[in-house]
């Protein structure tokens, strides 16, 4: 019971960072039908400018709450900074062109990002400096830290807040209305162009904490480490069915939950010859059966193409 546990802690955690990321994948897929593949790497980009302010800032005697403030902002700005620049240069132009335009284009602003984010910082890992010692705590047998709790929860309450942002909020009125049909919003007086802009500024800045909680959970960050991060969230959206916001939230938790179950009961059974270093395969397993069983995942519904 108590390994049980263990690894629905790790899982809830490891499930609330693929949540956020998943958000920034289903939001942009809702409005505008696109697979924004660049996404993950948007992720690494914020999870590498907080690794670069918290060591700039490590020695300066600022308390360890505010370094981390400064460097989650200063993340959220970068990013914020590139999806918009993104969606302007690269997607804007083709947005009424054939689907797998933009998808190729996806592709290769992924590879952009990487290697330039190579030339920048290195391609070694960076670590990240001991700002905060968290406390150890038990349940049932099982451990966990108060790191561990400040993500989930931190991920939990942003969730919470996005969700009811779109459902109440007179944007997130319009950024539904720009997903049900984008030419009758204009016909209605929304500025789609706008409303797309801020759905790209939302899934960057969502995509800049979530980096920010990979290098507090990890202590580490690598100019490649968007790409598996980006492969398992969008595995995430897909689960939860993506363009549905909700359904990004519980994709998110159940991959985060079954990863961490299936790597350490499996990993038992084979003597961890298919444990922690094998993870990932437990993702993409999902997936394949996700798009063979239900390709409109748990929460998404069928609904014909877009004239």
């Amino acid at each position: 019971m108590d390994i049980f546990l263990q690894q629905l802690i790790n899982g809830l955690v490891l499930g609330s960072i693929y949540a956020l990321v998943a958000l920034g994948y289903t939001m942009v897929y809702g409005i505008l039908g696109l697979i924004n593949f660049a996404h993950g790497d948007i992720v690494m980009v914020g999870a590498l400018v907080t690794l670069t302010v918290t060591q700039a800032l490590a020695g300066s005697g600022l308390p360890a709450p505010v370094i981390l403030l400064i460097a989650a902002c200063a993340a959220i700005a970068v990013c914020i900074l590139l999806g918009i620049s993104m969606e302007r240069v690269a997607y804007r132009p083709l947005r009424r062109a054939p689907r797998l335009a933009p998808l190729i284009t996806a592709i290769g602003i992924s590879m952009l990002l990487q290697y330039s984010a190579a030339l920048i910082w290195g391609k070694q890992y960076m670590p990240m400096p001991e700002l905060i010692k968290t406390d150890h705590y038990a349940v049932a047998g099982a451990q966990f830290t108060g790191l561990q709790a400040f993500i989930f929860l931190l991920a939990c309450a942003v969730m919470a807040g996005l969700l009811w942002f779109i459902k109440t909020s007179r944007i997130g009125q319009a950024m539904r209305a720009t997903e049900q049909n984008p030419d009758v919003a204009g016909l209605m007086g929304i500025d789609t162009n706008r409303i797309i802009s801020f759905t790209f500024l939302l899934g960057s800045a969502l995509g800049a904490l979530a980096g920010v909680m990979v290098v507090l959970y990890y202590g580490l960050g690598h100019y490649f480490m968007g790409f598996m991060l980006g492969m398992k969230a969008f595995t995430a959206a897909v689960l939860g069915g993506i363009g549905n916001v909700p359904g990004a939230m519980l994709g998110g938790m159940l991959l985060g939950l079954i990863e961490s179950l299936a790597s350490g009961y499996i990993g038992d059974l084979t003597g961890g010859v298919l444990g922690s270093n094998y993870r990932d395969i437990f993702a993409f397993l999902v997936l394949i059966l996700v798009l063979v069983l239900r390709p409109s995942g748990l929460m998404g519904q069928r609904v014909s193409d877009r004239a």
